[in-house]
């Protein structure tokens, strides 16, 4: 065994596909890769004679080592006369008849918590113990149905929570795979309830995309007088562009001084995926002068009442406010919406690369996410552009 590498699969999982294929690894082992989506495992065998085949899972839930595992299990049990489909089958009816459904959430929240921010924990399991667990946790993860699932959403609907309802309904979605993923069940149940929800209303966070209003508060920010803190971060919001909980909980281990790069962890962001950000000469001085605060912390822009936390939620926006500007005017998430609007009006910078920036999911041509370092050249470029055009704005 050993013909295949986890970079070779990634390569093949990347080019044009227009049908069907399979790349061997050996000892009957082999990825399935269809026309579309990612790549199944999959283990070819005889058995009393007949040529059968074994599913391990998808590429990459299931790594290319967890499956030659699990392909010489397999082949433990073939030599011991027990065919390796029947056995699996008769192992999920047994787990899951003791697998409930909070059982498994359970387990995968201890498995997936350790990645998280400990308030994104709070707020997962909260919702499940509150507007999940009560209705569907304590039947067979195997045996709940996407009318039964549907149910706890509508409920949750009908407190008029449209966007708990859509949060809800992706956490359990995780859990459903995950119970496939362990052979606690056979299907997702959430899959069947794609639209079927409300849609949530979009909202708009204010944000000033007049380039001469801009300048005007950039000018108020260089001004503001208060925690030090306070005022790098309130400097960064404008380079940066990035969620304002995302540069609160920036850590210092995430920061690559030498390199000009903050790779804020897939934990931390929204897409749940990880997230480069290139550091302009301006902003890699505002991290410079964050390293150089008297304040032993992992934050870089660490809680003027406790080092070992992050500055509170409000703080920036609390900030603005100071400044004379009023939360119809802008908004800390709001410079998202400026950035956003005059990288493309106004220095006429390619929509792609903006959207990736912004950390916004976006396709490539063969309808694939880009992974986080995609196009990390020409978005440095693009920082370094943006960050010399608002100085020109701060200087009128």
């Amino acid at each position: 065994m050993g013909k295949l590498t986890a970079k070779g699969i990634e390569g093949e999982l990347r080019k044009p596909r227009a049908k069907r294929r399979k790349l061997w690894d050996g000892d009957g082992l082999y990825l399935e890769i269809p026309a579309s989506g990612n790549g199944r495992w999959r283990v070819k065998y005889r058995f009393e004679k007949k040529e059968k085949l074994l599913s391990l899972g998808v590429f990459p839930d299931v790594s290319l080592r967890e499956a030659r595992d699990k392909t010489y299990e397999a082949r433990k049990l073939l030599r011991d006369g027990v065919d390796p489909a029947a056995a699996k089958k008769l192992l999920r009816r047994a787990s899951a008849e003791q697998a409930t459904f909070e059982m498994v959430a359970r387990e995968w929240f201890g498995v997936r918590s350790p990645e998280w921010s400990e308030r994104r924990a709070q707020n997962v399991m909260s919702r499940l113990e509150l507007k999940v667990f009560p209705y569907i946790g304590s039947r067979p993860v195997e045996e709940v149905s996407s009318s039964e699932l549907l149910d706890v959403l509508r409920r949750i609907e009908a407190e008029g929570k449209i966007h708990t309802a859509h949060t809800v309904y992706s956490i359990c979605g995780r859990i459903f795979r995950y119970a496939v993923a362990t052979d606690r069940a056979k299907t997702d149940p959430s899959a069947a309830l794609k639209g079927t929800l409300k849609k949530e209303k979009v909202v708009h966070r204010p944000g000033i995309i007049d380039p001469k209003a801009f300048g005007e508060l950039l000018r108020a920010i260089d001004g503001y007088k208060g925690d030090y803190a306070t005022t790098l971060a309130l400097k960064a919001l404008p380079l940066l562009f990035v969620r304002p909980g995302e540069l609160r909980n920036a850590e210092w281990d995430e920061v690559d001084l030498e390199k000009a790069t903050w790779t804020i962890s897939a934990a931390k962001m929204k897409m749940s995926r990880d997230h480069i950000v290139p550091l302009s000469r301006q902003a890699l001085a505002l991290f410079e002068d964050a390293r150089r605060m008297k304040r032993a912390s992992k934050y870089v822009f660490p809680s003027s009442m406790a080092k070992d936390r992050p500055m509170s939620d409000n703080t920036l926006n609390s900030a603005l406010r100071r400044l004379g500007y009023s939360k119809e005017q802008v908004t800390a998430h709001g410079f998202r919406a400026s950035a956003r609007t005059m990288l493309d009006e106004q220095l006429r910078k390619r929509p792609d690369l903006i959207e990736h920036q912004l950390a916004h999911s976006v396709k490539g041509p063969l309808g694939r996410a880009y992974n986080r370092a995609e196009f990390l050249d020409e978005r440095r470029e693009m920082m370094q552009e943006w960050a010399d055009y608002l100085d020109g704005l701060k200087a009128g």
